[in-house]
């Protein structure tokens, strides 16, 4: 008689993963039943994208907000936008490189009319990483989103009495290639980029969060008078964040004294896991917020 081998370690990741999501569980995800290599190439073609924002499906991610009147809509052409559930209020803080969620589960019920959404980030360290609007967090690797989407799976359950965390959902995403493919034009009104992966050599600076081009595409997505908030505990980085948005006209930088009342730049400082690793180390974390200036007259 042949005895069977145990299973593997990755055997059982695979079994918890699938048992947290068919039994609906209300406690939350472990950790370590969701490795994921630290990096994703932003580079690569990874095909996670609509072909518009009227072809993103949000009703999937925010079923609380679903609009009374959109069951109506229906259609045979499954890629016509009118096949979709329509939400009653757009999403409109999102942030980009969410890692596991620590900074939309906080942000949920301080800001209960926004719908956020995260996106874990296209690349970043391993260790680094509103109540009308929604929230929304995009990641790119598979197995950090798929943590992430547990958590607040859980989180909701534990809060069915409440309805609470329906405002904040994760999804897998390349923001630094679609992220228009997500927003429509001057969408959003928060922007998060924190504890982005500072890529220290110089041929890699090509892949950090902020740039001038990519600049141009949040100021594109982002609400005239929106606020992209940025933290790093890497000075060097947050030196070429801070030049590459004074540079941009449609950026200016918030004072400090506007930084030091703002409740979401309290939040972003303490609760992302990133946030909480430096705050143990007791290391430095350098905060900048930009806001979108109004665009120009056309001539």
């Amino acid at each position: 008689m042949t005895s069977q081998a145990p299973p593997t370690k990755r055997q059982k990741r695979e079994e918890y993963r699938k048992a947290h999501k068919e039994d609906a569980l209300a406690e939350l995800p472990k950790k370590k039943f969701y490795r994921q290599r630290a990096h994703a190439n932003p580079f690569s073609d990874h095909q996670l994208d609509p072909a518009a924002p009227d072809l993103m499906d949000w009703a999937a991610h925010y079923p609380a907000y679903v609009a009374l009147d959109s069951a109506q809509n229906t259609t045979e052409d499954v890629d016509s936008p009118s096949a979709l559930r329509a939400l009653n209020k757009p999403v409109t803080v999102a942030d980009i490189g969410c890692g596991f969620g620590g900074l939309l589960v906080a942000l949920a019920p301080k800001l209960p009319e926004d719908l956020l959404i995260g996106k874990p980030p296209f690349q970043a360290r391993q260790l680094r990483r509103l109540i009308s609007r929604n929230r929304v967090g995009m990641e790119i690797r598979t197995q950090v989103t798929e943590f992430v989407q547990d958590r607040i799976r859980a989180l909701r359950k534990q809060n069915v009495e409440r309805g609470l965390y329906q405002n904040i959902a994760c999804l897998r995403a390349n923001s630094m290639k679609f992220l228009p493919n997500f927003f429509k034009k001057a969408q959003l009104t928060k922007i998060f980029l924190c504890f982005p992966d500072p890529h220290f050599k110089a041929r890699k600076h090509k892949a950090r969060i902020v740039s001038l081009t990519l600049n141009s595409e949040y100021a594109y997505v982002m609400k005239p008078g929106g606020t992209v908030y940025t933290i790093t505990d890497v000075e060097d980085l947050h030196t070429w964040m801070v030049r590459h948005f004074d540079e941009h006209p449609s950026f200016e930088k918030v004072s400090k004294e506007e930084e030091v009342e703002d409740e979401c730049v309290k939040t972003m400082k303490v609760e992302t896991e990133e946030g909480k690793k430096v705050e143990r180390n007791k290391g430095e974390k350098f905060v900048a917020c930009f806001r979108r200036s109004e665009d120009p007259p056309w001539p």
